[in-house]
């Protein structure tokens, strides 16, 4: 019977990982080339993370360094970080670009706790469709005679059990998130 969770299972530790992964875009008030993952420029018509064209280094903590392997692609570099939503504007000295990330105020951070929470949210909705679509599928083999009505009511256990383990750990994960943003 385990197995039948196992897919489950799998597509709830993906919720989770793609929620670490939104919170880590998520900038609180210290430069991590992280921030710039999903901002894609044009490389040769090729939408390309910006890693991908150049070396991304933290010189201090509030200092980003983006030094192009090509420097014809400064330019198009700068104008991806100032389309993206990251909020801050590239100092281009022809050789590097930089972006020194502010010190957060206590509004900027509330918006972010905001942000944050509301990710939690989504991803705890993800959660709880993906329990609901396995016992609709627990449901369906019942019907069909291919599990009894004990193995049922186990198997809608177990799913709940899964769930509310997952959505503890979006718990823990947005709340080490906000204690992140709210320190200072």
């Amino acid at each position: 019977m385990r197995s039948e969770l196992n897919d489950y299972d799998v597509k709830m530790q993906k919720t989770i990982s793609a929620l670490s992964n939104e919170l880590a875009s998520i900038r609180a008030g210290r430069a991590t080339p992280v921030v710039l993952d999903r901002i894609r420029v044009d490389f040769y018509g090729t939408p390309t993370p910006i890693n991908g064209v150049a070396t991304i280094s933290s010189p201090e903590p509030r200092l980003l360094v983006i030094q192009p392997w090509d420097r014809t692609m400064l330019k198009p570099i700068e104008k991806a970080i100032q389309a993206s939503e990251l909020g801050i504007n590239p100092q281009n000295d022809g050789q590097v670009i930089r972006l020194v990330f502010p010190q957060l105020n206590e509004e900027r951070r509330k918006e972010l706790v905001k942000q944050v929470s509301k990710k939690g949210e989504d991803s705890k909705v993800a959660i709880r469709s993906i329990r609901r679509d396995a016992i609709e599928n627990f449901k369906a083999m019942q019907k069909k005679s291919e599990i009894t009505e004990d193995d049922l009511k186990q198997l809608e256990k177990q799913a709940q059990e899964l769930h509310d383990k997952f959505i503890k750990q979006v718990d823990s994960t947005v709340a080490e998130k906000e204690k992140e943003i709210l320190s200072v």
